[in-house]
């Protein structure tokens, strides 16, 4: 469907949230779209428009994308699979409308638009029709471990990326095997998260960071941390970098 007159998709990575941490690049992005489009859930504002949205221009349209609610649904079940799989196709067929139209199109991702990002759901539905661009941004767990001044891993140390939702242990057998770690996907799952740190003898070096980058973030050691429920923008760090060179 590729032509003279076809729109194009742009992956617009916005960062962590601390608006300043937007690169140039996709500034000149936001700028240059006819078409602004985020993920939401349904109801609430989408925190991608909120770090990117001065950098909109007048008259630019909006396409907010809204998640239907299944997180009361087992994902790991048929009905959440079918439901989301239904919802990204289209999504997909909305941005292709305003492609096929000839409009650029910009669809903003937290962090980085290929890592853990809704974007790449379009991107695999669209990228082979459409000329396509990915801009890069700076992930949540480097604005995290910044925030917190933790060296994260040298030399030959293997960092981790485990989602706080694989089951205790192999969670705890994941950590147990890497030099260091980031754990996502924190939320309700930190009472196991914190079980398997401890289980792998992780537990003393790992770092809690909240909101990181963001106004009204924090950074303090897991292990004296309270048990009050972790919010959605949470993740855990453990650093490597035992012996300094």
């Amino acid at each position: 469907m590729t032509g003279p007159s076809c729109g194009r998709l742009i992956g617009v990575g916005v960062g962590p949230g601390d608006p300043e941490l937007l690169t140039l690049k996709a500034v000149r992005a936001l700028g240059a779209a006819d078409v602004v489009a985020y993920f939401s859930k349904l109801g609430n504002g989408s925190h991608a428009r909120a770090i990117a949205h001065a950098h909109f221009r007048p008259g630019i349209h909006e396409l907010p994308l809204g998640y239907p609610v299944t997180t009361e649904m087992p994902k790991d079940e048929a009905p959440y699979r079918t439901a989301i799989a239904a919802f990204y196709d289209a999504s997909a067929a909305r941005v292709a409308a305003h492609l096929d139209a000839g409009r650029t199109v910009a669809v903003l991702s937290e962090g980085d638009p290929l890592f853990y990002g809704s974007y790449m759901h379009l991107h695999v539905r669209l990228a082979e029709r459409y000329p396509t661009q990915v801009i890069a941004g700076v992930t949540g767990m480097s604005g995290c471990w910044s925030q917190a001044g933790a060296p994260i891993a040298q030399g030959d140390d293997v960092l981790s990326v485990l989602p706080g939702t694989l089951p205790e242990a192999e969670l705890a057998r994941r950590l147990a095997e890497a030099d260091a770690a980031v754990i996502m996907k924190v939320g309700r799952n930190l009472p196991k998260i914190r079980r398997a740190l401890e289980a792998s003898g992780r537990l003393e070096r790992a770092l809690y960071v909240e909101r990181g980058t963001m106004t009204g973030s924090l950074c303090e050691r897991l292990a004296t941390r309270g048990e009050a429920p972790a919010p959605y923008f949470a993740i855990v760090l453990v650093p490597g970098w035992r012996e300094r060179a």
